[in-house]
C-alpha cells in the first residue's frame, strides 16, 4: 500500500521559514517525479514545485527564490524548504508523486503564514 504522508506546517510570521517533509512508504521517490501543491481557501490547487526522477526543479513564479524541494534518496521522502514567507502562501500544502500510470497524493498540512 503506496502512503504519502506530509509534516512540518504550522503557524509561522511573515518572513519565516518552514521545511515540509513528505515521507514515503510503498514507493521509492527516487523513481517519480515529485511535487508540492498547494490550495488556499476558496481558491483552486495550485502547482508550487516539481522535481524529476533527474533532479530537475521548477517552480511557480510566486515562490522562486524563496522555495527550495529536494530529494532524500536514502530516507525516501521529500522536503520543502521555505523561507520568506508571506501572508499569501498560507494554504494547505499537499506532496503528489507521479510516474506513468501512478499518481499518489498525501493528506497535506496547514501552513498558515500570520503575525
Amino acid at each position: 500500500q503506496v502512503q504519502l504522508v506530509e509534516s512540518g506546517g504550522g503557524l509561522v510570521q511573515p518572513g519565516g521559514s518552514l521545511r515540509l517533509s513528505c515521507t514515503a512508504s510503498g514507493i521509492a521517490v527516487s523513481a517519480y517525479a515529485m511535487y508540492w501543491y498547494r490550495q488556499a481557501p476558496g481558491k483552486q490547487r495550485e502547482l508550487v514545485a516539481t522535481i524529476t526522477s533527474g533532479g530537475s526543479t521548477d517552480y511557480v513564479d510566486s515562490v522562486k527564490g524563496r522555495f527550495t524541494i529536494s530529494r532524500d534518496r536514502a530516507k525516501n521522502l521529500a522536503y520543502l524548504q521555505m523561507m520568506s514567507l508571506k501572508p499569501e502562501d498560507t494554504a494547505v500544502y499537499y506532496c503528489n508523486a507521479r510516474l506513468l500510470a501512478w499518481d499518489y497524493w498525501g493528506q497535506g498540512t496547514q501552513v498558515t503564514v500570520s503575525s
